[in-house]
């Protein structure tokens, strides 16, 4: 099971981009549907009545043995937050697995690019032969790299968190809470070099494992934007008391606290919630219930 699963946030465009993404991912589905209830929204949310609320994609790649899909959620909501590449997902076409990886990762890149910017060109690097990135047409951030089959696999999703601006130069630290906080462990660890000036030390790339799931880091010099609610990681647990736990160490911004959202320390947003959530969701007046909570109190759903 993914316990964590990246949100999110499209402006009125969450099912419009599900459709996108279950046909540029080979053999991928939508999982779940939520919507709006007809009445007793507030007022800036009049116009969503009825509409999708939550959709729950399952991504597939290509071969890879063994490994489930990768779980998304979009948000279906309004202009509110802009999505960055602060938050990206590292699409990785690994060779030994899939003799065609270099073409399949070409067919993707020309799908994501569509109507998107590139951020990197796709072209050679002293990390890759074949990598790029890209902000698609909704402003999601993938990197497509092909890798080096040596070494411990990796999925073929992996989300990255790029710690620049307000946040520069604490990526190691940030690594060492998340695993510290979910019994994780540090992978890849690469540092800039002397010879890299002020970035010197920092990392220059990272990934580690919690919850069995694999997450990168990098510090990201002279950048103008950070973590903000556009891209969210939404954290199931068993219980109450597993909420209240998480909660208690994630939450560091106690003005952001909201419908089961809170921002850690690092400004990175996330949703803690019970794995009930969506049983908990077609209760009457479940949405009522949740959009006057902070932390979620799963007996107030009765």
């Amino acid at each position: 099971m993914q316990r964590i699963v990246p949100n999110i946030w499209f402006d009125h465009a969450a099912g419009e981009a599900a459709e996108f993404y279950t046909t540029v991912f080979p053999d991928s589905r939508v999982v779940d549907t939520q919507y709006y209830p007809t009445e007793g929204l507030l007022d800036f949310q009049a116009d969503m009545a009825g509409q999708v609320l939550l959709v729950e994609l399952e991504l597939a790649g290509y071969p890879q043995p063994g490994q489930p899909g990768f779980r998304l959620l979009g948000t279906n909501a309004g202009p509110e937050f802009s999505l960055n590449p602060s938050v990206s997902f590292i699409l990785n076409f690994d060779p030994s697995v899939d003799p065609r990886a270099r073409q399949h990762l070409d067919e993707m890149w020309a799908a994501l690019s569509d109507g998107g910017q590139a951020l990197m060109p796709l072209q050679e690097y002293p990390f890759s032969p074949h990598y790029g990135w890209v902000a698609d047409r909704y402003d999601v951030s993938w990197q497509l790299m092909l890798t080096n089959p040596e070494g411990e696999p990796r999925p073929f999703v992996t989300p990255s968190l790029m710690f620049g601006h307000t946040v520069q130069g604490r990526a190691a630290e940030a690594v060492e809470r998340y695993t510290s906080l979910f019994a994780g462990r540090t992978g890849t660890m690469v540092r800039y070099p002397p010879e890299a000036g002020p970035v010197a030390g920092e990392v220059m790339f990272a990934d580690f494992q919690v919850l069995d799931q694999w997450f990168a880091a990098t510090d990201a010099a002279d950048q103008d934007f950070t973590f903000n609610p556009g891209v969210s990681l939404r954290l199931s647990v068993a219980d109450q008391a597993e909420l209240d736990h998480c909660w208690d160490r994630l939450s560091a911004v106690p003005e952001a606290e909201r419908c089961g959202w809170c921002v850690d320390r690092f400004g990175l947003s996330w949703q803690v919630v019970p794995a009930t959530m969506s049983q908990l969701m077609t209760r009457p007046g479940a949405y009522a219930t949740l959009m006057s909570m902070k932390k979620i109190e799963i007996a107030a759903f009765g």
